[in-house]
């Protein structure tokens, strides 16, 4: 399971679309997203350019969790 080294916020937030995750307010740096798929859920992603490994790891897996895949196949679908 490799993750993307150099991948941005803007990137990672347009690829989370596809599970239905879109932007509902940004404080500071930080952008919420939230999902109405399997009940309403909310992530914080920083906006930053690269994002670190650590967090991005840490999002991934709190959306597979929500959605009831593995993490694998989150990182299949997104990249």
């Amino acid at each position: 399971m490799k993750l993307p080294r150099n991948i941005d916020a803007q990137q990672f937030i347009k690829a989370l679309q596809k599970y239905g995750y879109q932007p509902s307010r940004q404080t500071g740096s930080h952008i919420r997203l939230t999902t109405q798929q399997n009940g309403q859920h909310h992530i914080t992603v920083p906006n930053h350019d690269p994002l670190r490994i650590g967090t991005l790891n840490a999002i991934l897996t709190d959306v597979a969790q929500h959605l009831g895949i593995s993490k694998q196949e989150v990182i299949d679908g997104l990249f």
